[in-house]
């Protein structure tokens, strides 16, 4: 019995205040916030630099100009793409310079800062609002651009403007299938026999 006695009051010893603390609900809310807290003060000392964007941008922007040869409208690739180009740098020899100047010609960079990190944005014809192409926090700039961002060709998005849209169709002689017969519209003059 006094075995008995033993064991149940080695387990029924009084935690301490801090125990229960911790092993409550609160207690654990608490903690996930001050781990919380400790991030987002750690991201905000980490936050890249205005330069750092503009630099890091402008590197993911001629990557994908160089291994643009997939289809321009996937987004699968585009994302597997921007995953590299977040850890890699450019080989500026392989930039087609005619399409880099008509990028720098048509296109702006700029950076906007946020709570604990930043974004650029790229402003064009297609977006004149701006597009993200990037975010930088914990000194990392994340890749977000996509081909069909960018303005790399100018030109008409339609052929000609001034050209007649029902225009008279010539008909080779050996296409010739004969005269139209006139037909009469048929008008129902109801049943005539009864």
């Amino acid at each position: 019995m006094d075995q008995f006695n033993s064991v149940n009051s080695d387990s029924y010893k009084k935690k301490n205040i801090l125990q229960e603390f911790f092993h409550s609900c609160l207690g654990k809310i608490v903690i996930f916030l001050g781990v919380l807290l400790v991030l987002y003060i750690f991201a905000i000392i980490t936050v890249p630099t205005k330069k750092m964007m503009l630099e890091e941008a402008f590197d993911n922007i001629q990557e994908c100009l160089q291994d643009n040869d997939s289809i321009k409208a996937d987004e699968i690739d585009e994302f597997i793409n921007n995953i590299s180009r977040t850890i890699s740098v450019a080989d500026t020899t392989k930039t087609n310079k005619e399409v880099l100047n008509t990028f720098l010609k048509y296109n702006t960079l700029i950076v906007y800062s946020h709570l604990g990190f930043k974004t650029v944005h790229i402003v064009n014809g297609i977006y004149p609002q701006g597009e993200r192409i990037g975010i930088g926090l914990f000194q990392t700039v994340i890749s977000t651009v996509n081909y069909n961002d960018l303005v790399v060709t100018t030109g008409a998005v339609r052929g000609d403007y001034n050209k007649q849209l029902n225009a008279p169709v010539e008909v080779p002689d050996s296409l010739y299938t004969g005269e139209n017969p006139n037909v009469q519209p048929y008008h129902y003059q109801g049943d005539t026999e009864n």
